[in-house]
């Protein structure tokens, strides 16, 4: 377990998969000195995105400024994106398995100041908010997680927008998905 103010149901292994990925990027990008060392990036990056914690606190907690720490949760978040497979490569898996389950998902985020949030907010789930999909092996093992949208997005149509029912479609792969995605 890692500790940031109460336990943090993460590994060790975590941590250290993210502290290499900012590593390999701080020298592949030529950066000589940061506000924290790699390892604390990974570790105020994974309490965020682990506890859902707004930047003030862990930027707090770990003394760097806003900023700072949002620029350094995002760099994790593109790092850590960098891995994940495109559609094709999620097909590929897929196809490998008896059938994959498709489900969307409402994540829950701030109110957006300054923008016309409407699009966030989910009239079904009533807070405001965006929808990912995630395409998952017979076990619940992730296979893909779509990029955000609108959490006014409808499910089918955010699976549509992603190419995710075409592609299912087209490599002929048995899918299981709540009525939110049901093609007649």
């Amino acid at each position: 377990m890692l500790f940031y103010r109460a336990a943090l149901d993460l590994s060790p292994a975590s941590r250290r998969l993210v502290a290499g990925l900012v590593r390999e990027h701080r020298r592949r990008i030529g950066s000589r000195w940061r506000a924290l060392p790699p390892e604390r990036q990974a570790l105020l990056a994974l309490v965020h995105l682990r506890r859902n914690e707004t930047f003030p606190a862990p930027a707090a907690a770990f003394g760097v400024g806003l900023a700072t720490a949002h620029r350094y949760v995002t760099e994790v978040v593109e790092l850590l994106a960098a891995l994940a497979p495109d559609l094709r490569q999620a097909m590929r898996i897929a196809a490998r398995k008896a059938h994959v389950t498709l489900d969307g998902t409402p994540v829950p985020i701030d109110r957006l100041s300054g923008t016309d949030d409407r699009l966030f907010f989910s009239g079904k789930h009533r807070r405001h908010g965006v929808n990912i999909q995630f395409l998952t092996d017979p076990h619940g093992r992730l296979i893909r997680a779509s990029a955000a949208l609108p959490g006014s997005t409808h499910d089918l149509t955010a699976a549509r927008v992603h190419g995710i029912v075409d592609a299912l479609a087209r490599w002929a792969i048995a899918c299981y998905a709540d009525k939110g995605i049901h093609r007649r």
